[in-house]
């Protein structure tokens, strides 16, 4: 008995998910392409001839970067500054940030043991942790950084505290995300025998979501960083304000050699996140 071998006429049968797939392409290109034409995006300004000359002229005063002795000095002490801005800013918004977590995560609710169901004070408490957390991440540490420079005046403050209270949004948000998807057979457990709900997770619930809260942790501070650069410019203090000054003035040398320490210290902050997440594996 001969097998049959398939010939090149023979009938193919088409994906069957590609109707599906048509239809989404379609009405993504339907919703985006009013938001690109309301954003104004022109690529092509950017192949200009003018733009072209003056891109080139703008970035050849970045060479050679700024190296003098005294500069130097001020960048490492500008550098310091804005790591330490985006420490104390995320260690403040972990000391908020941790205990709604555990407030606003079912998982770890006491009262929906028996019936299943949080009683109302318990669930409306949670809601009003969940609206503040909202609240506080919806505004940006750009925003904040503005509002407390005018209450408290220039400096490395104002950027800690706009960064403490954008981040315990987010952190508090995410972090509670992690807890209840991780497997709550332990800490139902152990809430079942008794335990409290700070035993309960650092017991049962924190072991399971350990890596995971390390990583977002890591990756908030890397962003923190970022976040006080740029958070300079409106007077918070750091490498950004004083980036904002050299460009005002128009050293394009002293510009370049921030670039340099900050693509420094975002490779630093990531390779500390490798490691860590490595040790945790």
């Amino acid at each position: 008995m001969q097998a049959t071998l398939p010939t090149s006429g023979a009938t193919r049968h088409p994906d069957p998910a590609w109707r599906g797939r048509v239809i989404l392409a379609v009405l993504a290109l339907a919703l985006l392409w009013p938001m690109v034409v309301a954003s104004e995006f022109k690529p092509f300004v950017l192949l200009d001839w003018q733009s072209l000359a003056a891109t080139g002229h703008f970035l050849a005063g970045f060479l050679p970067p700024a190296h003098s002795p005294e500069f130097l000095a001020m960048l490492v002490h500008e550098t310091w500054q804005t790591v330490a801005i985006a420490t104390s800013g995320l260690a403040l918004a972990l000391l908020g940030a941790i205990p709604a977590a555990l407030l606003v995560t079912d998982k770890l609710s006491i009262s929906r043991l028996g019936t299943g169901r949080m009683r109302p004070p318990s669930a409306m408490l949670r809601q009003l942790a969940r609206w503040l957390l909202v609240l506080l991440r919806s505004v940006p540490e750009l925003v904040w950084a503005l509002l407390f420079v005018r209450i408290i005046g220039l400096g490395p403050t104002a950027g800690v505290l706009a960064i403490a209270l954008t981040y315990c949004g987010m952190l508090g948000k995410v972090y509670a995300e992690i807890l209840e998807s991780a497997d709550g057979g332990a800490s139902a457990v152990l809430l079942a025998n008794g335990s409290g709900r700070l035993a309960a997770f650092l017991y049962g619930t924190l072991p399971e979501a350990a890596s995971e809260l390390v990583s977002y942790t890591l990756y908030r501070w890397e962003c923190a960083i970022r976040g006080s650069v740029v958070m300079g410019f409106v007077g918070a203090g750091g490498l950004g304000q004083r980036m904002d000054e050299s460009m005002k003035m128009l050293s394009g040398g002293e510009v370049s050699s921030m670039l340099i320490i900050f693509v420094l210290l975002v490779a630093c902050a990531d390779t500390v996140s490798k490691m860590l997440r490595r040790r945790l594996a």
